[in-house]
């Protein structure tokens, strides 16, 4: 191919106003020595003193010097490959030239000169930074939602919230809580990274925004929010620093704000951008949603807990000369409560029958707790009719029939004295199992009442015995979740009343609270992990110890058991 009619290779004798010579991008030559050989008009115009002859180092951006030390230096020509010369721009370098960026590629000439062609690529580097940034900023919001959201805690939300802050966001970070009481109660983390809570009396306007924050309006801009004016209470301790810039934002929460947060910039940082403020938001909204979970979680939990109080048997004890004992074993491991309850309404007096109630709500759980509370308190208001244990059950029945509840409940009632040395109970089943009695020399009796169960039927009946106890002989109460927990060696097998009699004769003799634990002992490991009823029992005994003392000229009763 003829190729005298094409311009060399390199720039020196070439007609540099037809090839790179007006080419739109900046092009230097240089020599192996560093010298400048022919700029183009780009190249002029971007490096005003980048003359032919002059030190290539004193005219150009030292990356660019360093680069072609590297490339076209006589010992880096040696070691090119024989007849491969322009392969030497294998190497591009990147830098800045002034507030823009570019990329150098060199070329090597026929004559050994290094060309630079320069191409500004300082809007793709901006992209690349700013997909970068947002990549790291998605990343962290996504790490900071686990960690908030690890825990339920307000205080541990509010650590978190700071702490995060701080290290990511500012040099300092402070969330201001609602005020209480008169108190704003504070969480500070500075540059060390230590976490300290507060509660102080402060005047809130003296920092702007802050206010408007707390109320879940929009935040101020920072350039708004003069950093001499950040009060005392507002900079964590070890902040040493003078304040340089400060944001304030709100914490929104579920309907209401969860608080602000405090931004704090030392004076040796750079203030505040508008990208940084909105970041800083989107923080906000997250570590805010966290926190107002955990409010409502921790209102939630103080609701709970105050109703399972309720909702749960009471703990028994002697009453007038008798022992009574309860225990119960809710259904579910994660269940505090469920269908069956137990209450002893003690007489007035000695003389004064008490009132011993057992019952089992059909269902289990939240819902069987709900009518629980409701049979309860129904059975409290008519303690003034136990001595008729059928008015009682009939009032009750009514109330029952009369709500939205679909569900029924099975009742054991027993009226409970004492009469000198023994125990008299007036025990009336409507629906449950007949309760046991275990006489001194470990014979075990059933009770011979039956009824109908409460809340299913608008006409009930039951009968009512009379039964006695000498000292040391027990009449136990219980609910089917005793009799028919399945378990055993196979798994299946029932633990029955037969069962249950020969663990109660085991107990003659036993105060009420050993007899009522050892039963308990004995269902809770025949069923093992397996699913089971709820289970609940109640011993009325006779103490073995008694003598009377006259008080006031009447006899009364004290017993030792």
């Amino acid at each position: 191919m003829d190729t005298s009619q094409q311009p060399p290779a390199g720039p020196r004798g070439i007609d540099s106003g037809t090839t790179w010579g007006a080419a739109p991008y900046p092009v230097l030559v240089a020599d192996p020595f560093g010298d400048v050989v022919e700029v183009n008009e780009a190249a002029a115009t971007l490096f005003p003193t980048a003359v032919p002859g002059a030190w290539l180092r004193r005219v150009v951006p030292e990356w660019i010097a360093d680069a072609h030390a590297r490339t076209g230096s006589p010992a880096a020509k040696t070691g090119d490959a024989a007849g491969s010369s322009a392969s030497s721009s294998a190497c591009p370098a990147h830098g800045p030239v002034g507030d823009r960026t570019f990329e150098a590629r060199p070329t090597r000439t026929d004559d050994g000169d290094v060309m630079w062609w320069l191409v500004d690529d300082t809007d793709r580097r901006l992209a690349e930074d700013a997909l970068a940034s947002e990549r790291t900023r998605t990343a962290f919001l996504a790490d900071a939602s686990s960690a908030l959201l690890s825990s339920l805690d307000v205080e541990r939300c509010m650590e978190v919230t700071a702490r995060l802050a701080a290290e990511h966001l500012a040099d300092a970070a402070v969330v201001v809580a609602p005020p209480r009481g008169g108190k704003v109660p504070l969480t500070h983390c500075g540059p060390d990274g230590d976490v300290v809570h507060r509660q102080v009396r402060a005047d809130l306007e003296q920092l702007p925004g802050l206010t408007d924050a707390l109320r879940g309006f929009p935040p101020v801009p920072s350039r708004w929010i003069d950093p001499a004016a950040v009060p005392g209470w507002a900079v964590p301790d070890r902040f040493t620093d003078p304040v340089g810039s400060a944001v304030v934002t709100p914490l929104p929460g579920h309907g209401v704000p969860a608080g602000a947060l405090v931004l704090l910039r030392s004076g040796r940082r750079p203030a505040f951008t508008a990208s940084e403020e909105t970041f800083a938001r989107l923080f906000a909204s997250r570590a805010g949603a966290a926190m107002s979970a955990a409010r409502m979680y921790a209102e939630q939990a103080a609701i709970t807990t105050a109703l399972m109080r309720e909702l749960l048997p009471p703990r028994l004890h002697g009453v007038h000369g008798v022992e009574f004992a309860g225990k119960y074993l809710p259904s579910g491991q994660t269940d505090r409560v469920g269908g069956d309850f137990y209450d002893v309404h003690p007489g007035t007096d000695e003389g004064q029958e008490s009132l011993v109630v057992l019952g089992d709500v059909c269902g289990k759980g939240l819902d069987a707790a709900v009518l629980t509370g409701k049979v309860r308190n129904t059975v409290q208001a008519l303690v003034p009719l136990a001595g008729d244990h059928q008015r009682l059950l009939g009032l009750l029945n009514g109330a029952l029939m009369n709500s939205h509840h679909t569900r029924f409940v099975t009742l054991a009632l027993a009226s409970v004295v004492r009469s000198g040395a023994t125990v008299r109970l007036r025990v009336t089943s409507a629906g449950h199992p007949a309760p046991l009695i275990v006489r001194a020399d470990g014979r075990v009796e059933t009770v011979e009442t039956r009824g109908t169960l409460v809340g299913a039927f608008w006409d009930i009946g039951s009968t009512t015995a009379q039964v006695e106890l000498a000292p040391g002989e027990t009449c136990l109460f219980f609910t089917d979740g005793i009799t028919e927990g399945r378990g055993g060696p196979s798994g299946d097998e029932l633990f029955g009343v037969r069962r249950l009699e020969s663990a109660l004769a085991r107990c003659a003799g036993l105060p009420a609270e050993a007899v009522v634990e050892h039963i308990q002992m004995l269902a809770a490991q025949w069923v093992g992990r397996g699913a089971h009823d709820d289970m609940a029992t109640v011993a009325v005994t006779a103490p073995h110890h008694a003598h009377l003392s006259a008080v006031n000229g009447r006899s009364r009763g004290r017993y030792t058991a």
